[in-house]
């Protein structure tokens, strides 16, 4: 698709207001996870007096610096049918939200390179079937069949011998998206609140009733927290821990080419996924830098590691130029599952830990996340990820059938 064929803009997209005195509720972070909570709060609850409080411009944090791969091929039940819940949702957003946010349902192919990683996808595909999820099992030339430009032959240091593929995953222009929820919260009478950062909270004994911000105090009854890797410093300021790490995730992307790339190919094992956007750039991404830190940019190495493998795994690739490189920071718990749900302060609530499968989430996270924080208590979907399974041992762990979980 070249940028003649991209939608038109509305003309006007939402209010700047200032920020009132009081709220009903607070939603901390304006960027897609804060933008779905806002718009299914409103929505869904019909509580339309709340706020969105944003430290920099709207979704200008990881939802600006995704690579905006959706998918819903997760191993565990609970994982599955939350990812699920968001793919149907994403299915019919578009209308919906009244825009057209290129959502490109062209599969995802998760390629396997040894034996361990065709038995661990094998088991993956079964698991997925049975949760009523679309999967299936790729053998190299139909691998091949679908994505001319892969290399599948068997003498170079990854070998493909097979993949999982799932038909309705895709990708979807991640600004489209904040601009789409953004609209609409705005004309369900949401307050945008940009350039307000949270500095702290005022509480009465354990109860929040406000927020202090660069902008003022403002009152309020209930405080949602969406502010990805940044969760853990909004923890600290409120008077607990989240059991989150915070890293860096880079990506980058190339020149515009002609369409070349019909799929989105992701390699758990060489650590590379890749995709081709609507104007025609190779989205490319890694997986998370080791170190701990909130710099939104990462080391070299990872770059040239996943530069490599693309190269192997896409000889076309080698001509390509690298046009930009940017990073994210990203909230990584220890089973690589989300934390949606209540926290030791009374109303207060904390939507965090999608790590690096944010953007695919997130008409769900809103969904389950407004239900969370208008009734007091957890949807059906987003019960399972409590801060509370990290003490009773009932955890998710996506680590080794996500691996590079995007």
């Amino acid at each position: 698709m070249t940028t003649e064929h991209l939608p038109e803009h509305p003309e006007f997209l939402w209010r700047n207001p200032d920020p009132k005195k009081s709220y009903d509720a607070v939603i901390v972070g304006g960027g897609g996870h804060g933008l779905a909570t806002a718009y299914f709060l409103a929505k869904n609850h019909g509580m339309t007096n709340i706020a969105i409080l944003e430290k920099g411009w709207l979704a200008g944090g990881n939802m600006a610096r995704n690579t905006t791969i959706i998918r819903s091929n997760y191993l565990w039940d609970e994982s599955a049918a939350i990812y699920e819940h968001a793919l149907k949702l994403w299915e019919i957003l578009p209308e919906e939200l009244d825009y057209d946010f290129l959502f490109s349902q062209r599969g995802v192919m998760n390629l396997a390179h040894t034996l361990g990683d065709v038995r661990e996808s094998v088991r993956r595909v079964g698991a997925n079937q049975l949760n009523g999820v679309d999967a299936e099992w790729l053998d190299p030339k139909q691998v091949k069949e679908l994505c001319p430009i892969l290399n599948i032959s068997d003498n170079i240091r990854y070998p493909v011998m097979g993949a999982t593929y799932q038909p309705r995953a895709g990708i979807a222009k991640h600004d489209h998206v904040a601009w789409a929820f953004a609209r609409k919260c705005d004309e369900l009478g949401v307050d945008i609140i940009q350039n307000c950062e949270v500095t702290g909270f005022l509480k009465d004994g354990n109860k929040v009733t406000g927020v202090q911000t660069t902008r003022g105090t403002i009152n309020t009854e209930k405080v949602g927290l969406c502010a990805a890797g940044h969760s853990s410093v909004l923890a600290e300021m409120a008077g607990f821990r989240l059991p989150i790490q915070s890293h860096p995730l880079q990506a980058l992307v190339s020149e515009l080419h002609e369409p070349v790339h019909p799929t989105v190919v992701m390699s758990n094992h060489v650590h590379v996924y890749v995709s081709q956007a609507h104007k025609g750039e190779l989205v490319m991404g890694a997986g998370v830098d080791s170190y701990n830190g909130y710099g939104q940019r990462g080391s070299f190495h990872v770059i040239e590691e996943q530069m490599a493998a693309a190269v192997e795994l896409f000889p076309i690739f080698a001509r390509a130029h690298v046009l930009r490189t940017w990073g994210g920071i990203v909230d990584t718990t220890m089973d690589a599952s989300p934390i949606v749900g209540l926290t030791p302060v009374e109303n207060m609530y904390v939507n965090c830990g999608w790590g690096t499968g944010g953007f695919k989430g997130t008409p769900a996270a809103g969904l389950t996340f407004a239900h969370t924080i208008a009734t007091g208590a957890p949807h059906e979907l987003n019960k399972p990820f409590s801060m509370e399974r990290f003490e009773t041992g009932a955890l998710i762990d996506e680590h080794g059938a996500a691996a590079v979980a995007h």
